[in-house]
């Protein structure tokens, strides 16, 4: 006859070697190594579970639509994106360069603006998860991604004036500003969808 001790020692070891997605698949696992009713073992569980020793968390629910998706944790960064970029546009047309101290909100967020979020979404779309960049630290990986959206911010932001030199608005404030935050857009959008499609094929 197996002590409660041992069954407790058992249960932990599973555990900790197994780890068993539910209740049904711990009390079978522990039936067969310990060989003992399962009622028994289900009411240690319980038993164990009151008194702090062993917790079990709440399963996610599968996210079944981009819609349930965007109010996700995960997506925060995309809020964040599109909100710093509206943000950053009614600042630039609301407040003017001569209005002192508040235009430094306006240099500070147009930086931000210029030099790091149409890189950002851009490099986001292309590797739209941690473990699309082939690294083999995390910490490297973000160092990646920093210097990457930095490097396509330089990148994207010339271009852009490039092509507003050939078209009829020229390459003044009001065309910049609203193509830069389209092309933030866009870039983000597609990234926050090549992330939802990922992770979709990672719960299935």
């Amino acid at each position: 006859m197996t002590d409660e001790n041992t069954l407790y020692q058992t249960i932990i070891k599973i555990i900790k070697e197994d780890r068993p997605q539910t209740i049904e698949q711990l009390v079978s696992l522990a039936e067969k190594r310990v060989q003992i009713p399962k009622q028994r073992i289900l009411e240690s569980i319980i038993k164990m579970q009151s008194e702090g020793k062993i917790s079990f968390e709440k399963p996610q629910q599968a996210v079944t639509t981009l819609a349930a998706y965007l109010k996700t944790e995960q997506t925060l960064w995309y809020w964040a994106t599109l909100a710093t970029s509206i943000i950053t546009v009614i600042v630039v047309f609301a407040i003017p360069e001569n209005l002192y101290p508040l235009v430094y909100i306006r240099y500070g967020l147009g930086s931000i603006f210029v030099l790091w979020l149409p890189g950002y979404a851009f490099i986001k779309a292309l590797f739209p998860t941690e473990n699309s960049a082939k690294t083999s630290e995390k910490g490297l990986d973000m160092v990646e991604r920093i210097a990457l959206s930095l490097g396509m911010s330089l990148a994207l932001v010339p271009l852009v004036g490039l092509l507003l030199n050939y078209t009829p608005w020229g390459i003044r404030l009001a065309p910049i500003v609203l193509s830069l935050l389209a092309l933030t857009i866009v870039f983000a959008t597609a990234a926050l969808i090549r992330e939802y499609n990922a992770e979709t094929r990672t719960n299935e």
